[in-house]
């Protein structure tokens, strides 16, 4: 019996009508595995992951197959974004095994949870060198069967190489001069001067340390940071990993030279990007970057926004290609044919030129994934955008590819300290507005009483796995930056609340912090991990939120708790800078002090609304801003800030020192 019918996530719910059976993960299918003394299948993945499909059609949908699977194991199926404590020790057990990592993950563990074989997609036949699944379900079977000493002292082994690992901690002190200096040294070697970007193929969007790059040139005046932050940003701009008519970022680029994605598109990174193209602007003042952040904003609004008001997880990569046969890239690609059927010969001719598209095609079968060459001849603007607007059109008649309509809490909080911020810097009031309901949905739906969050909701509906260190991070994130934003000190209370939590359940000795809470579902490992994946890793953004809290509110217990937090990014920032780029921005923020800013005077005042706008503006790392009447009781920072002669003034602190307050947007800009 297939027991997945009844689950939230959308990803499970791919599967629930698989001749599988498939148990989600918890203490039954453990228990039932020891009942039938049968190991364990764990199948980790998730709704957007192109392999994730492929293994589940020639495998999990095949009666044979799910046959064997069913006759000598339990099988339990997990969304690795609704436990990302499950999927985070787990990976690391087959990258310690096996050297690589990824999904499908595909580990056999005993009935105690403890893992002994391990791999990731395995394909129906042998194929490329790879056993076949069946191949794999029957040697395990056997050895279960036949080696069963052999196995668990294998499963022994792995629990206590994992058990022991101990985390190279950074020890005393936080970050200074010496290390950021050696991190922007070590991306400066690891950097594509051709193409932008860090490494080769696949490449990944370096959302964070693009904002190490942007926070450690306007502290420092550091040219070449801003230079690789802004030709990076121009290349993915540029290249197919944005997409060129309907804005938004995919996953990655197969490539190095941004030109084919992996076309699934993940709410997180186009938070994160929104967020890295304003900043950019802010640094430079380039109609790109404006462009970009605008229209990632509005694609995150107008293609991943919930009925309820929160944000969706992802966009797939596959579609169905016209023919009932789901294709990768179906929805984006054209062939220079497809562009003539739409737009006619000549302005067929000038789509092509303008956006790359060929005969010979960039990517599968003679299509091309739309992007803007830089060795192309500048087209005529007024041209372009209606073709623009009819190729759109017509792809918006095209099968859309699905939506994972679940909302996490994390990423959520990354959308809304986007939106805000992009909302107030472009003067897009509906932006802020998009973010204060996601907020809302977050406080009424995922947050109970004692501000304990749920991961995961879908349909307004709360699921059933509790938050883990990044959802307290990420929306304290997008609380703190909201509530700069609209003056509503609200939300500075909610991202307090959040933040006393990551104190009391999440922190370990010497500022380590831990991914799951100190009572959460005990594991075989209790995940830890400071380094960013796709998204700044829960540690870094929770020193991160925990710092700009402590700037706001002038707690110590909040602005400790982030330096000794930072003390991993001493040991790991000159070592490993593409994988920690969000502790050395939060780095360079502690640095920089972060500068405290708060503008008195009344909402109607122009003076008032023009300290604020050069507030809003500023470059100075991590910055904080409170705004309102003197002596308001919404923030902290604006107790004890009267007027100037009257009239609306700014306050500047930083490093526990205030500089005397000014009434000029000019002498404030010089300050930030």
């Amino acid at each position: 019996m297939n027991r997945l019918a009844g689950v939230t996530s959308p990803y499970l719910l791919q599967h629930a009508d698989n001749p599988v059976d498939w148990w989600p993960w918890g203490p039954q299918a453990f228990a039932e595995a020891r009942r039938r003394d049968v190991p364990v299948l764990l199948s980790v993945g998730y709704s957007a992951c192109h392999w994730c499909h492929v293994m589940a059609h020639e495998s999990f949908e095949d009666d044979a197959i799910a046959a064997l699977v069913n006759e000598h194991f339990v099988a339990v199926k997990v969304d690795r974004e609704e436990r990302p404590d499950i999927d985070a020790v787990y990976m690391e057990a087959v990258q310690a095994a096996t050297g690589q990592g990824g999904w499908p993950m595909t580990v056999f563990l005993t009935p105690d949870a403890a893992p002994f074989y391990f791999g990731t997609y395995f394909p129906p036949e042998p194929r490329h060198g790879m056993p076949s699944f069946p191949e794999v379900l029957v040697g395990v079977k056997d050895a279960w069967a036949d080696r069963r000493d052999e196995v668990g002292e294998v499963a022994d082994r792995i629990v206590k190489d994992l058990a022991g690992r101990s985390l190279a901690y950074g020890g005393d002190g936080v970050p200074g001069e010496e290390e950021l200096a050696q991190a922007l040294l070590g991306l400066t070697r690891e950097y594509d001067a051709t193409h932008g970007g860090f490494g080769g193929a696949p490449k990944f969007p370096p959302s964070m340390a693009l904002e190490f790059l942007l926070r450690h040139h306007a502290r420092t005046g550091a040219e070449g940071a801003l230079q690789m932050a802004a030709d990076t940003c121009e290349a993915m701009a540029r290249g197919g990993i944005y997409d060129q008519l309907g804005g938004g970022f995919a996953r990655y680029a197969v490539d190095r030279a941004w030109v084919v994605p992996h076309f699934e598109k993940m709410l997180y990174d186009n938070a994160l990007l929104c967020r890295v193209y304003a900043h950019l602007w802010k640094a430079t003042g380039s109609d790109l970057a404006r462009r970009v952040a605008l229209e990632t904003a509005d694609f995150l609004v107008r293609e991943l926004r919930t009925p309820e008001g929160g944000f969706a997880s992802a966009l797939d990569a596959d579609s169905d290609d016209g023919t009932g046969k789901h294709v990768e890239g179906a929805y984006y690609a054209w062939t220079p044919a497809q562009l003539a059927e739409v737009l006619g010969a000549e302005d067929a001719a000038l789509a092509a030129a303008h956006y790359g598209v060929t005969e010979a095609g960039t990517f599968e079968h003679g299509s091309s994934v739309l992007q803007l060459p830089r060795d192309a001849g500048v087209a005529d603007a007024g041209r372009i955008a209606p073709i623009a607007a009819r190729l759109l059109a017509a792809r918006e008649e095209r099968e859309r590819p699905g939506r994972d309509d679940k909302v996490v809490a994390a990423w959520n909080g990354l959308a809304i300290a986007a939106l805000a911020e992009t909302g107030a810097l472009f003067d897009r009031p509906d932006l802020v507005e998009r973010a204060t309901e996601a907020a809302d949905l977050l406080v009424r739906v995922h947050m109970d009483e004692t501000a304990r969050l749920t991961r995961t909701s879908k349909d307004g509906r709360a699921g059933t796995n509790a938050g883990v260190l990044e959802d307290y991070a990420d929306v304290a994130e997008g609380f703190l930056a909201l509530a700069a934003v609209t003056g509503e000190g609200t939300w500075l209370e909610f991202a307090g609340f959040l933040l006393d939590l990551v104190l009391d359940r999440f922190t370990a000795e010497g500022g380590a912090l831990y991914d799951t809470a100190h009572d959460a579902e005990t594991l075989i490992r209790r995940p830890q991990d400071p380094t960013d994946n796709a998204t700044p890793s829960g540690w870094t953004a929770a020193a991160g939120a925990l710092l700009s809290y402590a700037a706001q509110t002038g707690s110590e217990a909040h602005r400790a708790a982030a330096e000794g937090a930072l003390g991993v990014v001493k040991a790991l920032g000159p070592r490993a800078p593409r994988f920690i780029g969000w502790g050395l921005a939060v780095s360079e923020a502690l640095l920089d002090g972060p500068r405290e800013i708060a503008v008195v005077g009344a909402p109607g005042d122009e003076t008032f609304q023009e300290l604020r706008r050069t507030a809003l503006l500023a470059t100075a790392p991590g910055a904080v801003l409170a705004f309102g009447a003197p002596d308001s009781e919404e923030f902290p920072l604006l107790r004890d800030r009267p007027l100037v002669a009257g009239g609306s003034a700014a306050y500047v602190c930083r490093h526990f020192t205030c500089d005397a307050p000014v009434t000029d947007p000019d002498a404030l800009r010089r300050k930030l």
